[in-house]
Parts: C-alpha cells; structure tokens; sequence
C-alpha cells in the first residue's frame, strides 16, 4: 500500500498537485461527447485554445507529455531518421527509449550548458546527404529545461539553433512541458517561445495543476497526422471533456500564478545559498532549485522526509526541489528550517 503524505511539505516535482475545489467543479459540470469521433465541444475547445496560446493552427489533446512528444516524432520522422538533441533533453533521458519502439528514429546527441547545445555543434554533426548515413530529420529542443535547473531559454537563444536546422531542411519539435513557466519568467507571450517551431508539446498537469493531460500543436496538416498515431498508441479517450475542462481551467487560471512559484524557488534558493549549500540556478530561473551534496542524496532525502519535506534527486549527490500551487511560503520556510538542521550534508 502506498503511502499518504498529507501534510508534508511535497517539492519532489510540480506533477504531485491535486486539483482545486473550483477544477474539480468544472470538471464536473463540463459537456461531454465521444472525443474520438470528434463530438467532445470540451475537448474541442481545449484544443482551439490551446493552439491558439501556442500560436499554432491546431493542437491535440493526448494523456501524457511522453505521449505527446513520442507522437511529435512519429509524426516528423520515418524509419531510421536522425533526431538532433540535447544529452540531457526529457525525450532522450526520461522516456523510457520509448522513440526506439515507435518512431525508430536514431538519436544524435550533443552537449552544452544549460540544455543548449551549440549552433556550431550542430552543425558540425549533420552529415552530408550519403547511402552510409541516415536521413537528418529532426531539432529536438525543451524549454524550460528539466536537467538544467528548470533554465528558461529565451527566444534569441533558440534561434540560432533554429537557423542552422532550417538551413539542412529539418523540422524543430519543442518539448515544451513547461513552457508557460518559461513564457512567465522571460515575461513575454508563450506563443513568442513557440513561433520558430514546427510543432511544440505541453503538459497541463505539470506547473498548471491539471491531473492529467499534454496538448501537442503544429499546423493543422500535422496535427491531422498527429490524430491518427494517438489513436495507433491508444489515446482516444472517448468522453475526454471532463479532463479537458480541468485543462481549460488550468490556462485560464493557473499561467500568471506561476510567477509565485519562482519567486518561492528563489527565495528557498538564496536561503540554502546563505547556509552554505552549493545551488546550481540557470541564468533565468523558475520553479526549480538543483543543490548539490557532498554526501549521498538517499540520507538527506530519509532525514527530511522524517522532517516532513519531501525531496526528489537529480543523481548521487544533486537534489532537485520544485516549487507548484499546493506548497505556499509557509511550506518554503518550513523547507528552509529543515535545512538548517542538516549542516553535514554540506560537506
């Protein structure tokens, strides 16, 4: 039996939130229709909206940010084709080798700080059109980007990268799962972040509170293709409007509130910094805060969940704490006080 942890201070990720009294009302009173056969107005909505805060024709809604991301490459590329990405990218790292069974895409992976590789990179590793060499196909980008610190990538950083795959002929996928955090802490429109891409993912029961749900967004050709391999991976989901509504809910009520989510990870932040703890921040922070141990993480994690706090880790001796709308400042300084009992771990 799992364990219940109401009442601890939760910051292992911003997946862990539950759905407000004013969701779940909507959800319940949301209308409902076959969604596979195109009759749910709720799905329907969410999907018009959706495309519209990414700047997108079309979008489609889908179960997961892996279902999501798996049917953007499925939808890009054929057999044996040449995925561009980051090392440290959600797609490479945490879906299981999922592209491996689906798209059967090979992955070439690069380095660089912040979840960027660079532009000369990349272009150092396409290789010229020859039988010996797969078909270079496909830029795969995140933003904000998990492994770095939740780094918010703006823009003028993206586009040089942009530039160099537009100049072989390949396609850019943005993995977007947390792209409204990024469009709150840059402080521009989420659709500026997604206008050079051809198709971009989005979780909605990440930092905006959903329980379930991604949307995936492209022209409207794309994500006519997109539909049919959501339905070759079993995510129709029939009367999907009660989902969907918390998704709804999520975009209208809970992208400007994020910003109260980075101003807590800062402050949790610059306190661990001021006790002595080695924090890792991206150039453009958000609602992620990476410190690093000189002890082994699996300690750390035990004494403070005695503590009450709950802690995910990145590695041996990296914790990650992420901040979301079911921790309030009390349960920062709650976080804050468990620290400062723990000088050991900072070596």
């Amino acid at each position: 039996m799992s364990e219940s942890y109401q009442g601890y201070v939760d910051l292992r990720s911003d997946t862990v939130t539950r759905p407000t009294s004013a969701m779940r009302e909507a959800m319940y009173q949301a209308e409902v229709g076959d969604d596979v056969y195109g009759e749910d107005p709720t799905v329907n909505q969410l999907e018009e909206y959706a495309a519209h805060l990414l700047g997108k024709e079309a979008s489609l809604f889908v179960p997961s940010g892996t279902m999501a991301n798996q049917i953007a490459i499925l939808t890009h590329t054929q057999r044996g084709d040449e995925v561009f990405i980051h090392r440290d990218n959600h797609i490479y790292y945490y879906e299981g080798g999922a592209a491996a069974m689906w798209s059967q895409a090979t992955f070439t992976q690069l380095a660089g700080p912040e979840g960027l590789m660079s532009p000369e990179d990349l272009e150092a590793s396409i290789r010229p059109k020859n039988i010996h060499h797969p078909r270079p196909r496909l830029l795969s980008l995140e933003n904000t980007h998990n492994r770095a610190g939740g780094a918010a990538l703006s823009r003028e950083r993206l586009r040089p990268l942009i530039e160099v795959a537009r100049r072989h002929q390949l396609q850019v996928h943005l993995d977007g799962a947390r792209i409204a955090n990024a469009a709150i802490a840059l402080g521009v429109p989420i659709a500026e972040l997604t206008e050079d891409v051809d198709s971009v993912s989005m979780c909605l029961s990440k930092g905006l509170g959903a329980p379930v749900g991604s949307v995936i967004a492209g022209s409207k050709a794309y994500i006519d293709q997109a539909r049919v391999y959501r339905k070759w991976l079993g995510g129709g989901m029939r009367q999907a409007g009660i989902l969907a509504a918390a998704g709804i809910y999520a975009l209208d009520h809970h992208i400007e509130r994020l910003a109260d989510d980075h101003r807590r990870a800062l402050t949790l932040a610059q306190a661990l910094i001021d006790m002595g703890y080695r924090v890792d921040m991206p150039s453009v922070p958000t609602n992620m805060v990476m410190v690093d141990l000189d002890v082994p993480v699996d300690g750390v994690i035990s004494a403070l969940k005695t503590a009450g706090i709950l802690l995910g880790a990145m590695g041996p001796r990296r914790l990650r704490l992420v901040t979301h709308l079911d921790v309030d400042d009390e349960g920062i300084q709650r976080t804050i006080d468990a620290f400062a009992h723990l000088t050991p771990a900072k070596g």
